[in-house]
């Protein structure tokens, strides 16, 4: 992992399109603004592990979950 120090209205760059700016510093708080392409979705860790969950549950179905979820469905 690499450390860095910055003060507030300083930023980071990751590569040429991504760039990281410290918003203000607050108690234990820090706000962080992300500037990066659509391409490249930003999400808080938790969100991202639970979004990354949701998608191994959903590889997980079964054929018959799927042709039960399709019962009266004219297919």
């Amino acid at each position: 992992m690499l450390v860095l120090t910055r003060k507030s209205g300083e930023a980071i760059r990751i590569g040429d399109d991504i760039r990281i700016v410290i918003v203000s510093i607050k108690d234990n708080h820090i706000k962080l603004g992300i500037e990066a392409p659509l391409s490249n979705p930003v999400h808080r860790e938790e969100i991202y592990l639970r979004i990354q969950q949701e998608n191994k549950n959903a590889s997980t179905t079964m054929p018959d979950d799927i042709v039960d979820a399709l019962k009266g469905f004219d297919v």
